[in-house]
């Protein structure tokens, strides 16, 4: 998905199915993966050169109908917001861990790239709506002085009314630490077999 990536989030399904199909028609993007998240959101993510994410971000707006709740456009994403987009996890490694957790998943991108971009710190792992109510967060680690700066670098870039907390961790427990590495879902942990509900 590089060099440029943009996400809509939508909160009506058919009309983000139907400016999904807008922006891959309008933007010869190199990537569009769409899909519902929780609770009954629809998300389209798209990526490739600058101008097609543009003109791709562009059509999905003049189809949403008013019914995007979150927007974010990142031309250069940084490499580890992409491999966190895609799934990869990385271990907490550090003094210190941090979080933002927002209302939407738009407004965790948009930090998450604004604090590695600026800090000197890890992407441990982003979360995205499902399981979530819709909200999303990004876990960071590093030291203290670098995680805070990460916090304030990305909590600064989150639209007016997004932003759920931030907090950042001096010397995280180990139990707690391996809970985090181990999964977010308290049913995953518990080893039951409704978890995925």
């Amino acid at each position: 998905m590089d060099p440029a990536i943009g996400l809509l989030e939508f909160d009506s399904i058919a009309i983000g199915i139907r400016a999904g199909d807008a922006m891959v028609k309008r933007g010869p993007v190199a990537e569009l993966v769409a899909g519902t998240v929780h609770p009954g959101k629809y998300l389209v993510l798209v990526g490739g050169e600058v101008a097609a994410v543009e003109e791709a971000i562009a059509a999905g707006r003049e189809a949403s109908g008013g019914s995007i709740v979150g927007e974010v456009f990142l031309r250069d994403v940084h490499p580890d917001v992409l491999a966190a987009v895609r799934g990869q996890r990385v271990p907490g490694a550090g003094e210190a861990i941090g979080v933002i957790e927002t209302a939407t998943v738009a407004a965790t991108l948009e930090a998450a790239d604004a604090a590695m971009k600026g800090a000197d710190v890890f992407l441990m792992e982003l979360n995205m709506a499902d399981g979530l109510g819709g909200k999303a967060y990004a876990l960071f680690c590093g030291s203290v002085f670098d995680v805070e700066a990460a916090i304030s670098i990305g909590s600064a870039r989150i639209p007016e009314g997004s932003l759920v907390g931030t907090v950042v961790i001096p010397q995280v427990h180990a139990e707690m630490g391996n809970n985090l590495l181990s999964g977010r879902r308290f049913g995953d942990r518990l080893g039951r077999d409704d978890a995925a509900g």
